[in-house]
């Protein structure tokens, strides 16, 4: 097991005592990890063992523990358990989320080990993603799980103690975002535990914690990973409860949901320009957003029925609401639109030369997919966008060509 063993001036707390504050997000993406270094190297070695020596010294040799002197923040005994390059990733992670982070091989594997962990009797859920509902759908065909609908006030009412609320904000497919504080207050009343999947929303564009959450959830896959390359799913915990962590920890030891050596390499490598690649996409988004949305446009009007993203929520025109303090940095880089028919929904995404027709989001790359291919609860007129680190004014002339060949070809 890695060693959690931290002074104020060395291991995770070695930069903030070192300057007397907390560095910002970028600088910390690039040099959280660095107490873990015990090598030359500038960047991080791919380690691909899956087991570690114990000491030779047997006075040394202790139950579930192999502290390495030469490297304490990176000893491990089992892969299972911990890995070098994923230690790492979970340093970095730990510092950008301000909460302790464990990760995953993999999104819904996260959310699994989640709902797990917390036992709940009942899951209240809204829309969003359909593999977190695939997964409660075999958690109730295993014990019995019911799951409720977090916008019905009489499906909330029957909550109880214990239970969860999850809440996915902004939103899958639409980007549309909900209120985290509004739900804060419900799980309260109800004694239940409130979760949040943010992956839509990274840093810098939302901190869940400010807002009560109890455990936040990441599919990597997505923007910490960001190079549509790697699978990987995260869970952070509540500052105030370090000893989730470990029952967590524990739990996926036996449930063996731990992700790859690659993928924690690569994660490493990816979390370096998180914020750079974050804020361009979601700046670029709200741009074809506004675009896409101008009653101006009259060839976009022609295909298109409207635009769904949390920027044109009425919320975010209103200094104070709920959503501008939720979302300070930015609406988020993915928003859908529906356009007038399934069939040209089906056809625009061919049109277009920039954006790759695919599923997933988070990566450099722009996607567009017709979410029904992958998604059978959604409308069959709408599109996903996920924007990449292109240039918006070449993504904006991308969909305006596509709009021309689409009318062009009904002619």
């Amino acid at each position: 097991m890695a060693s959690t063993h931290t002074s104020e001036a060395t291991g995770p707390n070695e930069l903030a005592a070192a300057f007397g504050k907390e560095l910002s997000l970028s600088s910390r993406s690039v040099h959280a990890d660095d107490y873990i270094n015990n090598h030359q190297a500038v960047a991080p070695p791919l380690h691909v063992s899956t087991t570690f020596r114990y000491s030779r010294n047997p006075d040394d040799l202790k139950q579930w523990e192999n502290l390495n002197p030469l490297a304490p923040y990176d000893s491990h005994i089992y892969s299972r358990d911990s890995a070098p390059n994923t230690t790492r990733f979970e340093a970095i992670l730990t510092s950008l989320l301000g909460a302790p982070s464990l990760t995953y091989s993999s999104g819904l594997s996260a959310f699994h080990a989640m709902i797990v962990f917390l036992n709940p009797k009942r899951v209240a859920i809204g829309g969003g993603y359909h593999g977190c509902h695939g997964v409660l759908s075999i958690l109730t065909k295993l014990n019995g799980l019911v799951k409720l609908e977090l916008e019905n006030e009489s499906d909330l009412a029957q909550l109880q103690k214990g239970d969860v609320i999850h809440v996915e904000t902004p939103l899958n497919p639409t980007g549309e975002a909900r209120d985290l504080e509004y739900y804060r207050k419900k799980a309260d009343e109800l004694g239940c535990y409130l979760t949040v999947d943010a992956t839509f929303a990274p840093p810098p564009l939302l901190d869940p914690f400010k807002f009560g959450v109890d455990m936040a959830m990441h599919s990597g896959t997505k923007y910490f990973g960001g190079h549509s390359d790697m699978l990987a799913g995260v869970l952070a915990v509540r500052p105030d409860k370090p000893e989730w962590v470990e029952g967590l920890r524990m739990e996926r030891l036996h449930l063996g949901s731990v992700m790859g050596s690659l993928e924690g390499w690569l994660g490493v490598r990816s979390l370096r320009t998180l914020e750079l690649r974050v804020t361009r996409q979601s700046e670029s988004a709200q741009k074809l957003v506004n675009w896409l949305s101008s009653p101006d446009n009259e060839l976009v009007k022609q295909s298109v029925e409207k635009v769904l993203h949390a920027s044109l929520q009425p919320e975010a025109k209103d200094e104070g609401s709920w959503l501008r303090r939720q979302m300070p940095n930015g609406f988020g880089p993915v928003f859908s639109f529906m356009m007038k028919t399934e069939e040209q929904a089906k056809r625009l995404p061919s049109k277009l030369h920039l954006f790759h027709h695919a599923t997933s989001l988070g990566g450099v790359e722009s996607l567009i997919e017709w979410r029904a291919i992958t998604d059978k609860s959604v409308d069959k007129r709408l599109l996903r966008v996920s924007v990449g680190v292109e240039a918006w004014e070449d993504l904006r002339d991308d969909l305006l060509k596509g709009f021309q060949a689409l009318k062009d070809e009904q002619k």
